[in-house]
């Protein structure tokens, strides 16, 4: 069993989680504009990846680089992964890979703890990249408390690239942001996830 075999109701019942669904959870988060990189590089890669409409597309020409400019915004002092094995405790299904993984740990060389956001990429369909991501999510609480290194809340985005979603994990609870964010409110998803790390930093 791996990440992506999970639904969510498997999910709330092996791992005794509770999910609780808000409009908004994310609304008082400062934006973060965009420097003139990334509003370039999207003015000219948003539409090429929705025309060629697959997972891989969005991936590259949409999501990287907004995550991208996250890192930049830390001055590089964090580490970002891209389809990276992140297998954690195979025995209960938490194994597999992560489309995307941001760690307040600035090494790049292997994921080190704390893991603070996870990115799950999708074609098309946000709700499908749900259960997957909550799992990663998940993964990563567990990863972070066998490395001493215990953040509050783990944070995560399913994200088909022009339109994301947001979750956090705070315990066994699981929020789910039922607000959807579309590229052209860049600012907002830059702010909530500069937000996330820097929330890690604090707490770590």
């Amino acid at each position: 069993m791996a990440y992506s075999d999970f639904t969510l109701a498997k999910l709330l019942d092996q791992f005794n989680l509770t999910i609780k669904e808000k409009s908004g959870l994310f609304a008082t988060r400062a934006a973060l504009p965009p420097s003139e990189l990334l509003q370039t590089i999207l003015t000219e890669n948003v539409d090429l990846a929705v025309a060629m409409s697959t997972e891989k597309a969005r991936s590259e020409l949409i999501i990287a680089p907004i995550l991208l400019e996250v890192r930049r915004q830390c001055d590089r002092g964090v580490s970002l992964f891209s389809g990276v094995e992140f297998n954690v405790d195979p025995s209960q299904g938490l194994a597999g890979f992560c489309d995307f993984l941001l760690s307040l740990s600035p090494e790049q060389l292997l994921v080190r703890a704390p893991v603070v956001t996870i990115v799950e990429a999708k074609n098309e369909n946000l709700r499908a990249g749900l259960a997957q991501c909550i799992a990663e999510m998940v993964a990563a609480q567990s990863f972070n408390q066998k490395h001493q290194e215990p953040i509050a809340t783990v944070y995560g985005a399913v994200t088909i690239g022009t339109i994301w979603q947001f979750l956090q994990l705070e315990g066994q609870m699981i929020s789910v942001d039922l607000t959807e964010y579309y590229i052209r409110d860049i600012d907002r998803i830059l702010g909530i996830l500069l937000a996330a790390l820097n929330q890690g930093n604090s707490q770590n």
